[in-house]
């Protein structure tokens, strides 16, 4: 008996094994600033000033979808500092075919982006009683911010696009409500102005336990949540970086390529070694070369110019030996 739960257990963990080794490697995206165009007046008239809440939302995104583990979302810095280099600002965040050449540059599979359609107040009653602040609350739907119950409403439109074409392989929309007696929509109570501020951060777990937190969180969990229930919709960019190996410790592999050649954290480089080269008999020229994988480098850590990885394989690696990647 013992024997055979054993080999089931055995069966089971190569099962499992082999399972791991051929899932298909995480779709790539990088999530774009939301434009906030539509609903931006009364951004204005909530905080007493602007706030971009276009990267607060889409900051608030990118966490989610880390937590998730459907996709590899690019890091900001990187995403800021090519947009920088294409001279590229807010005003194109909702632009698809901007948004693809950002993609492309990125070597990711697909770009998020979208727009913010509603934020703030669901109701158009009485508002804080005239005035510059009320006629831009009432406009925007954002009327009694000092009323005793409360109701926030936060709407997001989303879309996944390709980088070849700029298509839209989904769209959706995310929604998140919050109602509280007593309650103004930045605070759990009082006056507008004591919550407000136009150095206001959508980070914050000031604005996170407000009403209008509570229903930017939902928004977001909402549009995550389409998100990764779409990823299939995502066809897999093909990319092909091919490098070097630069050094060698141990198991720990550096390689001669990094972020520029489209890296990515969890990018799996295939190890391979020349075993015969096809000449041709009239020119002696190489035609053909037979390669052989002997392992893989999972990259663990990378900069601008070069990706560290642990290797596994089958024959030890050496300075020069080629490597590369097709997903």
């Amino acid at each position: 008996m013992k024997n055979m739960i054993l080999r089931t257990a055995l069966a089971g963990a190569v099962a499992f094994s082999c399972l791991a080794q051929t899932a298909p490697p995480k779709k790539k995206v990088a999530i774009l600033d939301f434009d906030y165009g539509t609903v931006q007046g009364g951004v204005s008239a909530i905080f007493g000033g602007n706030v971009d809440i276009g990267k607060g939302i889409a900051d608030l995104l990118v966490e989610k979808l880390v937590q998730g583990g459907v996709y590899t979302v690019y890091e900001r810095k990187t995403l800021d500092k090519v947009m920088a280099e294409q001279n590229l600002s807010n005003s194109d965040r909702a632009d698809a075919a901007a948004a693809a050449k950002i993609g492309k540059l990125l070597g990711v599979d697909a770009i998020i982006m979208g727009s913010i359609t509603q934020f703030g107040r669901d109701d158009k009653e009485t508002n804080v009683g005239g005035g510059a602040l009320g006629g831009m609350a009432s406009r925007y739907g954002l009327g009694g911010v000092g009323k005793k119950e409360a109701k926030a409403v936060v709407a997001i439109s989303a879309r996944i696009i390709g980088t070849d074409t700029a298509q839209i392989f989904a769209a959706f929309t995310g929604k998140g409500e919050s109602k509280r007696s007593g309650a103004s929509l930045l605070g759990s109570g009082g006056s507008y102005s004591s919550a407000a501020g136009a150095g206001y951060s959508i980070g914050s777990s000031q604005f996170a336990n407000s009403i209008l937190g509570e229903a930017t969180a939902q928004a977001v969990a909402s549009t995550a949540t389409q998100l990764q229930g779409n990823s299939s919709a995502i066809p897999a960019h093909a990319r092909i970086i091919e490098g070097l190996v630069a050094d060698v410790s141990g198991n720990t592999i550096t390689l001669n390529v990094g972020k520029k050649a489209g890296v990515a954290l969890g990018d799996k480089f295939q190890v391979v070694k020349v075993t015969r080269e096809i000449k041709d008999p009239a020119t002696g020229k190489v035609i053909r070369r037979i390669e052989e994988t002997v392992g893989w480098v999972t990259i663990t850590d990378l900069d601008d110019l070069a990706a560290v990885g642990s290797y596994a394989g089958t024959s030890p690696l050496k300075v020069g030996d080629a490597v590369k990647t097709t997903n």
